[in-house]
């Protein structure tokens, strides 16, 4: 009879109003960060027009945000980890308002490339310290899982914000502004850090090897340079020397890391299943959700005709299930399991990229916000779980490295998924349009140029031809990521099986 008995269960601490608030000053860079990365593509016709850049300028002016980022997250993690978290937050968010002030206001195309540069640097900060301080300011498990869901809602939110308040922005105000409303917001948190959260580092960190610090940029900025140049020009020498030299760059820090009796990143961490699982998770998820919205933005507004506000509020339940689904995800692993809830979550990805197969030319709206809203419920379920296992599996003292290869894993994984599938897309759009005018065959925003110049019938036949053309291409790239991510969650299910049969 007392062999049947159970212990009566601990009460689950509730988070507290401080906690709350410090929650909430956590998730303000993520939103920021996420908000800025969806906006500027809103405004670039209109800075163009103000500022006249080159093309190479503007490319620049694009993607020197994420250059930077991607170079230096490993670095500000492990920095973080040595210097205090707390204190590398509020500098990059003081660094962040006065970038994004010197971007809203930049005379010249030289100078909104610059400001972009620091705003990386900022966000490189930025990134890694807000996960990492969950894992000190949140010792209950099911808190922090709860925090997690709260946290990566950031994301999803942010996303989901980004069009509709740049296209409002854009509507009322200069192009300026999509920049500007950053700043009041960094310095909320400027102010509301030292209060709010408690300081935490690694109590013996060691010295900060320099060599590592260099070769982990040199590793990361060609490498998503390349994958990002392939993307916008197809494969060239330039870009594959650019891989090749972060592939070479990249080896050599790792054995550099084995060799070091503080690394910049314990590589020992790849060997624990549940660390390696939750990174590829991200990855596959981010590598197929942006490709989507990169290319369901353009379907919504070039060729169903949606404003920008539109093809945003258009995906907004998709970025409302993720919040939901990620806050459901807390007790469904409690119930079932990790890896039942990340195979769960990858499912409906899965489903939501088969869906997106039936859209057409003249309708496909309805099909959209359903396809989106199951891709984001399934990012949503899968990765609260996977963030909470990253935090987890890493020692407390290591945790803002271990952020930081979580977000570096989110940067690579829009990256090539933007180059490859994004490519994928082009490919067909250009073969479906070989006899089209060269300009209209480069994108479908240049043949809807090309065909304002012609004559009324003329013109009609080459936007039919391009929107039948991309809408191909979308569908091509959907069946693909559906693939993918089957292949992925074969993968990883394994791979959780084989953690659990060996207790790790």
């Amino acid at each position: 009879m007392a062999a049947t008995l159970r212990a009566p269960q601990e009460p689950r601490a509730r988070i507290s109003a401080k906690q709350g608030w410090a929650l909430a000053t956590l998730v303000l860079p993520v939103l920021l960060i996420s908000i800025d990365m969806t906006v500027l593509g809103f405004a670039v016709p209109f800075l163009s027009e103000d500022l006249a850049p080159t093309s190479s300028q503007l490319l620049w002016i694009v993607d020197v945000y994420g250059f930077v980022l991607a170079g230096l997250l490993v670095t500000m993690g492990t920095l973080g980890d040595r210097v205090g978290r707390r204190r590398l937050l509020v500098i990059g968010s003081a660094a962040f308002a006065v970038a994004s002030v010197l971007a809203a206001y930049a005379p010249s195309a030289e100078a909104l490339i610059a400001a972009r540069a620091l705003l990386g640097l900022a966000g490189a900060t930025l990134m890694p310290t807000t996960l990492a301080l969950m894992r000190n300011l949140f010792h209950d498990d099911r808190q922090r899982k709860f925090a997690i869901a709260i946290w990566a809602s950031g994301f999803s939110a942010g996303a989901a914000l980004g069009p509709i308040l740049g296209g409002w922005l854009l509507e009322h105000f200069w192009w300026g502004s999509v920049f500007l409303m950053a700043a009041p917001v960094s310095l909320a948190v400027v102010l509301a850090a030292p209060f709010l959260l408690p300081e935490s580092k690694d109590p013996n960190p060691g010295r900060i090897d320099l060599p590592s610090v260099a070769l982990s940029f040199l590793a990361m900025f060609p490498f998503v340079y390349g994958v990002k140049t392939t993307a916008e020009h197809g494969i060239t020498v330039a870009a594959v020397a650019a891989v090749a030299a972060g592939a070479v760059a990249g080896v050599w820090f790792v054995r550099r890391q084995k060799r070091l009796e503080h690394p910049l990143i314990d590589v020992g961490l790849f060997r624990l299943r549940r660390f390696s699982a939750s990174l590829a998770t991200n990855f596959t998820i981010v590598f197929a959700m942006i490709s989507a919205l990169f290319l369901l933005t353009q379907y919504l507004q070039l060729v169903l005709g949606f404003s920008p506000m539109q093809a945003g509020l258009l995906l907004l339940p998709g970025m409302a299930v993720s919040v939901v689904t990620g806050l459901f995800a807390v007790r469904l692993s409690e119930r079932i399991g990790m890896g039942r809830t990340i195979i769960g979550g990858l499912t409906f990805v899965i489903a939501g990229f088969a869906a997106m197969t039936l859209i057409g030319v003249d309708a496909g709206a309805a099909v959209v916000a359903v396809a989106f809203a199951l891709i984001g419920g399934g990012s949503g379920l899968a990765q609260t779980v996977t963030n909470d296992a990253i935090l987890a599996a890493a020692p407390a003292d290591r945790a803002g490295a271990a952020s930081a290869i979580s977000e570096t894993a989110y940067e690579l994984g829009g990256a090539m998924g933007v180059a490859l599938l994004g490519s994928l897309a082009t490919g067909i759009y250009r073969a479906e349009l070989g006899d089209a005018p060269s300009a209209a065959a480069e994108t479908l925003g240049e043949a809807a140029h090309v065909a304002a110049t012609l004559p009324a019938e003329a013109g009609d036949a080459l936007m039919a031809a391009a929107k039948t053309a991309f809408t191909d291409g979308l569908r091509s790239v959907a069946v693909v990521a559906a693939v993918l991510v089957l292949v992925a969650t074969v993968a990883v299910g394994r791979t959780l099986r084989s953690n659990a049969r060996a207790g790790r």
